[in-house]
């Protein structure tokens, strides 16, 4: 879930953060155009979740490296107890946001390793 503040906010279109399928383009509302031109063209950044190797403790603000090169900032992140590991969500440019892509996040002064996921993060849940 992106979280109004950190992951979206007044500056990222509903196609940088993926959420584009719940804005409903048959009704008119303000910036419909600017907002269909953006999915036209291709945003040039992507909001991604990421899956983080080791004991690591991401938080928003933190640089997403790709090599020695910074490409993005997280935007929120946890250890999550469900998975047993750190996750955190990001703005990386759109080539680096295919599923399965490597970086690099860097906290403090040590760099983890992350890998691109498709969201959800938790697929295994089942209701009772």
């Amino acid at each position: 879930m992106a979280l109004y503040g950190n992951d979206i906010d007044e500056t990222t279109s509903p196609v940088e953060a993926g959420l584009s399928w719940i804005v409903d383009f048959d009704k008119d509302f303000i910036g419909k155009d600017v907002i269909l031109r953006h999915k036209q063209e291709k945003p040039r950044r992507r909001l991604v979740c990421l899956e983080l190797e080791g004991r690591a403790f991401p938080r928003k603000g933190y640089d997403i490296h790709d090599g020695e090169s910074v490409v993005g900032q997280l935007t929120s992140g946890i250890f999550s107890p469900s998975l047993q590991k750190p996750i955190a969500l990001g703005y990386v440019p759109r080539e680096k946001s295919k599923s399965g892509t490597l970086v690099q996040v860097a906290i403090r002064n040590n760099k983890f390793n992350a890998t691109v996921v498709k969201p959800p993060f938790y697929k295994e849940a089942s209701h009772k």
